[in-house]
């Protein structure tokens, strides 16, 4: 007959310490200062018995963990890959895991995950997402203790916020075109519903009326590649083609790329090219690419700090809105015909 393993318990520990069960709970949970010895002698329990808490159970009884939640559309996005590594990084500084799940812009999937983040008592949970929401993941969210949007914005979600300023980055992209010369500009933007979007646009529509330019042309789409192949064809049909295109993310401005270079149009000989998004390796394309650049690991970081703020009830909803930079490269130049 086997003989059963002995798996040792927070009784046992209680019991070898010479304390009571609930003294060594709140001590295992930092919600009681224990005398020097007694810590002491509960800390020599657990070594000598090797016993590991019950992380489940700890978090049932104290209603949360030393876990906080991400969701993201994907990780294939060095974007969102990077933005995944500042969180880690921000949480590990306060003590705290990260628990990831990527959604794949599924609308049921994003729902679908809230519910699970908060089956699993995160102490709070940052969530990103970048298509059009529904009331129902709206309400999961209000109900989500310790919430922080980052990157973009939710109708209806009330919560703090981490989000960066997309109308100066249109406008810088918008600035710097004209400053070279571009009347006829086109706008590639990802989905139309989003705030994001709609911002990132109307910055590059007023920075180009005020040097007397235009935005000429406008297609909105998913962030894919072949939302960009497609734009490229669209460009490529019409009469007469702007001179210069900004690109509202670098998932996009790769189909874009990949259909002009097989259209045999050059970048920045017949058409100059910004993107919004400095997240993957632009430096090495062929040009360089021009950007707007965000500051992906301080939006990690202010979001951690606001979710341990939101989770404690320490701050109301703060809405932060970080600053982008124009990074000039290669793809603009003055163009060929105006």
């Amino acid at each position: 007959m086997t003989q059963r393993r002995f798996i040792p318990g927070l009784k046992d520990v209680a019991r070898t310490a010479g304390v009571s069960m609930t003294t060594v709970s709140r001590y295992l949970n930092a919600d009681l200062v224990l005398p020097a010895d007694t810590a002491q002698r509960i800390d020599t329990a657990i070594r000598q018995l090797g016993y590991v808490p019950n992380l489940h159970a700890r978090s049932l009884s104290r209603g949360r963990s030393d876990t906080i939640g991400l969701v993201i559309p994907t990780i294939a996005n060095p974007f969102f890959a990077l933005l995944a590594a500042a969180v880690e990084e921000a949480a590990e500084a306060k003590g705290l895991g990260v628990l990831l799940s990527t959604t794949s812009n599924s609308a049921s999937r994003e729902l679908q995950y809230v519910t699970r983040m908060r089956r699993n008592q995160v102490s709070g949970l940052l969530f990103v997402s970048a298509h059009y929401h529904t009331s129902e993941l709206a309400q999961a969210l209000n109900d989500t203790r310790g919430l922080v949007l980052i990157d973009e914005d939710i109708p209806g979600v009330r919560s703090s916020k981490v989000l960066y300023d997309n109308y100066h980055g249109g406008w810088l992209a918008g600035q710097h075109l004209t400053e070279y010369g571009h009347r006829r500009i086109a706008f590639i933007g990802g989905p139309s519903e989003l705030a994001s979007t709609r911002d990132r646009f109307a910055g590059l529509r007023d920075a180009a009326a005020q040097a007397g330019a235009e935005v000429v042309f406008e297609l909105y789409g998913p962030y894919s590649a072949a939302h960009g192949e497609d734009a490229a064809r669209a460009l490529l049909s019409l009469a007469r083609t702007p001179t210069a295109v900004f690109v509202s993310s670098g998932e996009i401005v790769i189909g874009l790329l990949d259909a002009l270079h097989r259209a045999g149009v050059e970048v920045p000989g017949r058409l100059s090219l910004i993107v919004f998004d400095d997240a993957g390796p632009l430096h090495l394309f062929n040009p360089p690419l021009t950007a707007i650049r965000q500051p992906i690991a301080e939006m990690g970081a202010r979001a951690v700090e606001l979710m341990l703020a939101a989770s404690q009830g320490e701050a109301a909803e703060t809405e932060i809105r970080l600053p982008v930079e124009l990074v000039k490269r290669a793809s603009v130049a003055p163009p060929a015909s105006v």
